[in-house]
């Protein structure tokens, strides 16, 4: 499912670009995807759109979250380490925060890679029609041994 994401974001740069299901569904079977991995992508963008339909309507406000354990298992240290640096950085509302953790349980089961994570944030922003500052989206996109230290 991954993959599909992916492959819209790089297509699509704005979801208002991004054709209908039908035609989406076409395009990205003649891009080589399985039917299954097109399907749970297509749920898994309307849960995205749902969700962050309501997150940006919400104010920003400082919260502090608690995982549970569950949480805990499905995210990985990594991941929920990471959500805490974008919170701290000002990029990630707490709303968002909260779309985010969803969009990850409904990823499949866990833990998740921290890769897996940075594509749900990364859509999470494309679905608000948003692109993150030039430092986050190289975050986001650079592999940490890729990265060249001044």
């Amino acid at each position: 499912m991954f993959e599909v994401l992916v492959y819209v974001y790089e297509n699509y740069w704005r979801p208002d670009a991004c054709p209908g299901h039908s035609q989406l569904s076409r395009k990205l079977s003649a891009a080589g995807f399985e039917t299954d991995e097109i399907q749970d992508a297509l749920q898994w963008l309307d849960g995205l759109a749902a969700g962050t339909r309501s997150a940006s309507a919400e104010q920003r406000s400082t919260s502090h979250r608690v995982y549970t354990d569950a949480e805990r298992d499905q995210l990985g240290d990594e991941s929920i380490a990471f959500l805490a640096f974008l919170e701290s950085a000002g990029v990630l509302s707490p709303s968002l925060r909260e779309v985010v953790i969803e969009r990850a349980s409904a990823a499949g089961p866990g833990p998740m890679e921290l890769d897996d994570l940075k594509i749900i944030l990364l859509m999470v922003f494309w679905s608000l029609g948003e692109e993150p500052d030039a430092l986050i989206l190289d975050e986001l996109f650079v592999d940490d041994q890729d990265r060249l230290i001044h």
